[in-house]
């Protein structure tokens, strides 16, 4: 599905790199099929040495005649390039935004263009082990839709949803997920170290009960609740755990948490929607 498919990062970060890096590795592409856009030559230079992909610090050329462009840059940047996007895509081309909390309307009357996919991968997409969920615009293809579909699964699995409000509640779930699981495991081995252990002892035995849990959650067709209840004896050790963490109020803490994160990733959307209203304007004065 993707081949001869000429594809342009703009943006050239973590997460981009483990896009090219994903592509390549399930050989979906060639290198010459990919170029990476960013400021800074210098790591240009590293992606275009490590992955032999061609590079360039002007994001117009990077996304003109390109079938597929991947949007991939910092939040803070979107301001500054989505007018340098407006009018250098081709009409049958792709946008793939990767970028958090900004919406498909922003995207779509600053850059001029109407078939985009917006798409909210987490961490673990640089192993390719992450997942993704994404919704795409009607005026995205059949065919675009299969292959954004390639794209995303070389991260790991995707998951289309068909409203946007879904990508707000993905960024606070799973976008932001990895932060809630490693801060757990940072304090489950500081608890380690506290006891006694070796901070190595600790970080391995954190790390291979974390792994072997999450694999039998994800083999087993029962609920976690339902496991959880077979390694929680009367009066045993587990139980003994559990109620100081439920005393603690770790159902509501972690709550509260994603439900802010909720929160937080709509206002983003609400402040970028604000600021395109405020701007519009102006920029159709200048053009």
């Amino acid at each position: 599905m993707l081949s001869g498919k000429k594809i342009a990062f703009v943006g050239s970060g973590v997460m981009a790199e483990a896009m090219i890096k994903g592509l390549l590795r399930e050989n979906l592409v060639g290198p010459k099929q990919l170029c990476a856009a960013g400021p800074r030559a210098e790591r240009g230079q590293v992606l275009a040495d490590r992955y032999k992909v061609e590079f360039t610090t002007d994001n117009r050329s990077a996304a003109a005649e390109r079938d597929i462009i991947v949007l991939s840059v910092k939040p803070q940047m979107i301001k500054q390039v989505i007018p340098e996007l407006r009018g250098s895509l081709q009409p049958n081309a792709l946008l793939l935004s990767i970028v958090a909390g900004v919406p498909i309307e922003v995207m779509s009357r600053g850059i001029g263009h109407r078939a985009i996919v917006r798409a909210m991968p987490n961490t673990p997409a640089q192993i390719g082990e992450g997942i993704t969920v994404w919704m795409a615009t009607p005026d995205v293809t059949e065919d675009q839709l299969n292959e954004t579909n390639m794209i995303l699964s070389a991260l790991g699995e995707s998951l289309r949803v068909e409203e946007e409000h879904y990508l707000d509640m993905a960024t606070a779930l799973s976008g932001t997920g990895p932060a809630y699981v490693l801060l757990f495991m940072e304090a489950m081995i500081d608890a380690g170290v506290h006891m006694g252990f070796s901070r190595r002892i600790a970080e391995k035995l954190v790390l291979q009960t974390m792994r072997g849990t999450i694999e039998y959650a994800r083999q087993s067709p029962r609920h976690p609740a339902t496991l959880r209840n077979e390694v929680t004896s009367p009066g045993g050790t587990s139980a003994e755990a559990l109620y100081q963490l439920e005393k603690g109020g770790l159902r509501t803490v972690v709550s509260r948490a994603i439900w802010a994160a909720y929160q937080r990733s709509v206002s983003l959307g609400q402040g970028q929607l604000a600021r395109h209203a405020i701007e519009e304007p102006i920029a159709s004065q200048e053009d």
